[in-house]
């Protein structure tokens, strides 16, 4: 598999610039949200949510949105603002969240953007590729052959149409495995052709930071947070929204495989245990899109946030 080069940031941090924007991130369940939270206070700044999967207010417990004891401890932004029901595109988020850092720059010189969706961090620290225009009727057809034959097809179509796009999207999303297909039908370049050209320079300093931990404990990490997330009514939550299960916003780890529980084709038990493997595999997709795509400052998810702000700040 051939892989891409980071992201070029010509973010010059000695230069006459003083704003800087701090961004935290890492894997699902690695402790992204109180490291953020530590840094926000220490420096008395806000929070810029970019996990795109907290964006809706229908999902809770799923998307392991931060409680409402994290949220008073700091200012948050793009934390369930919006329905499932509403059309919110990474171009929206990059327009809305380089207004908001903006506003917050006028009174702050440092601000905290943390989430695990690689897309919408990229969004604001590099800009969005300039893809042209795709054909609709090949949008259209690849939809028609994602309902007779399954996602499978178009995964295995992808495979050999774009290689090596694969291990930077979620082939268990359809809508991204279908954006990926359609750029190549009807651009005849990969989808990575256009995520690698240049990007302009933001008007601000960028200090990416990130948290890991070694396999067996970060999977211990995510096991534990299903187990919780179902003890604190999960499925219940994915019950209430089995009518709207077409919708994008429901694409996604621990709402698909219930959703399967509720048709009957899985048990409970079949259906927790895909949510933990599917989690999995979502961490290990992150942590390669990071190491690809940015250049991190990375620590131990143990490291004490005192000592992560000491060595930024010191």
């Amino acid at each position: 598999m051939t892989t891409t080069p980071p992201i070029a940031i010509n973010v010059d941090f000695h230069s006459i610039m003083t704003k800087e924007l701090v961004v935290v991130v890492g894997p699902t369940a690695i402790g992204k949200t109180r490291l953020a939270i530590a840094l926000a206070q220490r420096l008395k700044t806000s929070i810029i949510s970019a996990d795109s999967r907290q964006f809706f207010k229908e999902m809770s417990i799923g998307t392991a949105v931060p409680s409402k004891k994290e949220l008073e401890a700091a200012p948050h932004y793009f934390i369930q603002h919006k329905s499932i029901h509403e059309s919110y595109s990474v171009g929206d988020f990059e327009k809305e969240g380089l207004n908001r850092i903006d506003e917050l720059f006028k009174t702050k010189d440092k601000v905290i953007l943390v989430g695990g969706s690689g897309l919408y961090i990229k969004a604001i620290v590099a800009g969005l590729d300039a893809i042209p225009d795709v054909d609709p009727s090949i949008r259209k057809e690849l939809n028609n052959t994602l309902a007779v034959n399954g996602l499978d097809s178009l995964v295995q179509q992808l495979k050999a149409c774009d290689p090596g796009i694969i291990g930077s999207i979620d082939p268990q999303n359809p809508r991204r495995v279908i954006r990926a297909l359609e750029v190549v039908l009807s651009t005849g370049q990969s989808l990575s052709t256009f995520q690698n050209k240049p990007k302009n320079p933001r008007p601000f300093n960028i200090r990416v930071i990130g948290l890991k931990a070694n396999r067996d404990e970060l999977y211990q990490r995510i096991e534990s947070r299903v187990d919780r997330m179902i003890s604190d009514g999960l499925v219940d939550e994915v019950k209430g929204l089995c009518d709207y299960k077409h919708l994008n916003a429901l694409q996604t780890v621990g709402y698909r495989e219930l959703f399967d529980y509720f048709m009957g084709k899985k048990s409970l038990e079949e259906a927790i245990l895909q949510i933990k493997q599917n989690s999995r595999r979502f961490a290990k997709r992150q942590m390669t899109w990071f190491g690809n795509q940015l250049t991190v400052n990375w620590y131990d998810y143990k490291t004490p946030e005192k000592e992560i702000f000491d060595n930024l700040f010191r």
